[in-house]
């Protein structure tokens, strides 16, 4: 049974109390009154963590997935919401509505995060306690500091909480700098976060968790050398990180949080029963994805498509029996012999974009629909880093250092799970890296890495432009590589800057 921290929504913009009434309200949450005990900072850390899944706001909510799978040559997501297709299509503006709640969603994660890290200083609680609780925070900050890099570039740097008006508009640092915090956070979260916690909390950040980051930091900076020796501390004791045996079970509820897992965002459906209510006592703890991405026949609104492009990518290659890669099986769902999706043959649902397949990773595809609970909330956990995606990585840093005998074993351990047959050891840098593209694309499928390994490889423009995808014609690199910072923000903060190209 799936064991989660219980969200417990708390309001942390707090404000003091009027010296001149020198009065303290009992029934009002004030800097006097909270940051007192463990239980505030658990709940404080609760609320910073929640924001990664907000229907509108969170990286790994709803309108995260999207965003963050939307652009790529392997996803095509259709014109009924129109920032959503805008982005997909890239005909986005400075004022489309996603990219300015992720930016949004990413600031609120730091305000939090500043706010636990300042207030764990002086609170009345034990050293062990704010050693951890400031790494944790730590963590959060530099994962939301990432999100902000790889999708805004240049975009202000904010570590502590602002005490009067003149600290409210930060300008823009450029996006060196903001690597910088990024990793310099993910160094002290890797030095003060335990390797496990008690089942309990599973789900909060762990050391093994800031030091794979750390590793994607650095490979993002093309620091191969630094990138290795973080990926390579995951490889051994006293972590215990492996691939699952079946690549499927990562994608149900039922096998959450398992040995394959780096850091995944808890989802379950309790709490209230309205996943779009917003941070209330209404607020579901799972998401509507699924439901979003499922077909109509089942109850879906059918949001998004695989392109054939990914399609032919799973094609490319057939496991030492003959059949399709099993990943292919566990990621769409196509017109094959005796294909089934939601208890129901392939052949009864409507392929309405003109693509030749349907998402089945992450969605509920064994239930009749997507309302097996009554409502469309999902429990399956959004897989924030998988050990599979370490794998390909630290492959990349030791072939891209020309060490590629030695990218040989954790390339194959991927393709061993997927029943494809070893790579020899005389591989070339080129067709190493090669297949590194290739075994990233498929593995990670609707995973949201897509976009951003193109674009840390050049290669963005070229595999955009020769794919299928709908809008590929209006891809420019000079404007797409980022989004623009959203113009609500431009017209707030007078001291920060457009991006070039918009």
């Amino acid at each position: 049974m799936k064991k989660y921290i219980i969200i417990s929504l708390i309001t942390l913009s707090l404000a003091g109390c009027k010296k001149e009434l020198e009065v303290v309200n009992p029934n009002v949450i004030t800097t006097e009154t909270f940051w007192k005990n463990d239980a505030d900072f658990q709940s404080a850390l609760a609320a910073t963590y929640k924001v990664f899944r907000d229907v509108n706001n969170g990286y790994w909510g709803v309108r995260g997935v999207e965003l963050t799978n939307g652009r790529g040559d392997d996803f095509f997501i259709r014109n009924d919401v129109q920032a959503l297709y805008q982005l997909s299509t890239f005909t986005n503006t400075p004022s489309t509505g996603t990219p300015s709640s992720i930016f949004q969603g990413a600031y609120t994660g730091i305000f939090r995060a500043n706010q636990i890290i300042e207030n764990a200083q002086t609170a009345p609680i034990s050293e062990e306690s704010k050693k951890q609780y400031t790494a944790e925070a730590q963590f959060i900050r530099a994962l939301n500091y990432f999100h902000l890099a790889i999708n805004f570039g240049n975009v202000p740097i904010i570590t502590t909480v602002p005490t009067d008006k003149s600290q409210y508009f930060q300008p823009s640092s450029p996006e060196a700098q903001v690597w910088q915090q990024i990793i310099s956070d993910f160094t002290a979260a890797k030095e003060g976060l335990p390797e496990s916690y008690d089942e309990k909390w599973v789900g909060r950040a762990t050391k093994g968790a800031a030091i794979g980051y750390l590793g994607k930091a650095y490979l993002y900076n093309e620091r191969w050398a630094d990138a290795e020796n973080e990926f390579k501390l995951l490889m051994s004791a006293p972590f215990q990180y492996d691939l699952r045996p079946n690549f499927a079970d990562n994608f149900r509820p039922e096998f959450d949080n398992n040995e394959e897992s780096v850091f995944e965002i808890q989802l379950q459906n309790v709490g209230g029963v309205q996943p779009w209510a917003g941070e209330n006592a209404n607020e579901a703890l799972g998401v509507t994805t699924a439901q979003e991405f499922a077909p109509t026949e089942v109850a879906g609104w059918f949001e998004v498509s695989p392109t054939d492009t990914m399609f032919v990518e799973f094609e490319k290659e057939k496991t030492i029996t003959g059949d399709y890669d099993p990943r292919m099986y566990a990621s769409i769902v196509w017109d094959y012999p005796g294909a089934m999706y939601y208890n129901r043959p392939f052949k009864e649902f409507k392929l309405v974009f003109g693509y030749q397949s349907m998402i089945r990773k992450y969605q509920n595809w064994w239930n009749d629909n997507e309302q097996p609970n009554g409502n469309y909330i999902s429990e399956i956990n959004e897989k924030a880093m998988r050990f599979a995606d370490v794998l390909l990585m630290y492959a990349e840093a030791l072939t891209m250092q020309g060490k590629v005998v030695e990218a040989t074993a954790p390339v194959n351990r991927v393709r061993d799970r997927a029943n494809l047959a070893e790579l020899p050891a005389t591989y070339s840098q080129d067709e190493m890296m090669a297949e590194i593209r290739h075994q990233r694309m498929i593995e990670l499928f609707r995973e949201g890495h897509r976009f951003y390994d193109l674009k840390r490889w050049g290669l963005l423009e070229q595999e955009i432009k020769n794919s299928d995808k709908v809008g590929r014609e209006f891809f420019d690199p000079a404007r797409h590589a980022y989004f623009p910072i959203p113009q609500n923000e431009l017209n707030t903060n007078p001291n920060i800057e457009q991006n070039p190209g918009w």
